[in-house]
């Protein structure tokens, strides 16, 4: 047995089709090439209009869609899109890419989405994808991939008698204010809380 080299990927892909990949069901359904004209003139300025071959070469219009269509199946955000396809595995067959290969940043899928959407072309083009996917008894629904942020919360510096609140009477009572806490006025009418003491 050859030893696994650092972009050898066939052993790690092959574990991912015994999951049974959607992607994988999705990429040999859909006749991607057929999209490519419609995408290539919006994508790409044509030749007599270029100033110069200069610069880095843009990236496939057909992997660019790809890609718009990750961001509709897992509810993705452009700066998210970018992250995945980074990290996923299956994301990045997906769009044929591999390890070594640049990955379009958020701010390419924003500027190819919008070129779509100027050119009216965004729900055209993803009515033609779902109805091959219709064609051969497929419903694609999207599903979520959790976009989550941890963000450092102001810590309670009051002492005990501080964050005690004060009952009708004006005495207070031992209450723990962490599982109860009053309701502000600004809040409207919310049903009561109920303390635990």
């Amino acid at each position: 047995m050859a030893q696994m080299g650092f972009f050898d990927l066939s052993d790690r892909y092959a574990s991912l089709d015994a999951k049974r990949d959607p992607l994988v069901e999705i990429d040999a359904i859909v006749p991607w090439e057929e999209f490519r004209p419609a995408l290539e003139a919006v994508w790409r300025k044509p030749d007599a209009e270029r100033k110069s071959r200069a610069g880095r070469k843009p990236i496939d219009a057909v992997l660019m869609f790809k890609a718009l269509v990750l961001g509709a199946l897992y509810n993705l955000s452009d700066d998210q899109i970018e992250y995945q396809v980074r990290d996923r595995l299956s994301f990045m067959r997906f769009l044929g890419l591999g390890l070594e290969d640049r990955v379009p940043d958020a701010k390419t899928v924003w500027l190819y989405r919008e070129g779509l959407a100027q050119a009216g072309l965004v729900e055209a083009l993803f009515e033609q994808f779902d109805g091959y996917l219709a064609r051969q008894g497929y419903i694609a629904r999207g599903g979520q991939i959790l976009d989550a942020s941890i963000v450092a919360v102001p810590k309670n510096r009051n002492t005990l008698d501080e964050s005690k609140p004060a009952n009708a009477t004006g005495s207070r009572e031992r209450v723990n204010v962490i599982k109860c806490s009053e309701v502000s006025e600004d809040w409207g009418k919310r049903p009561p809380i109920t303390c635990v003491v």
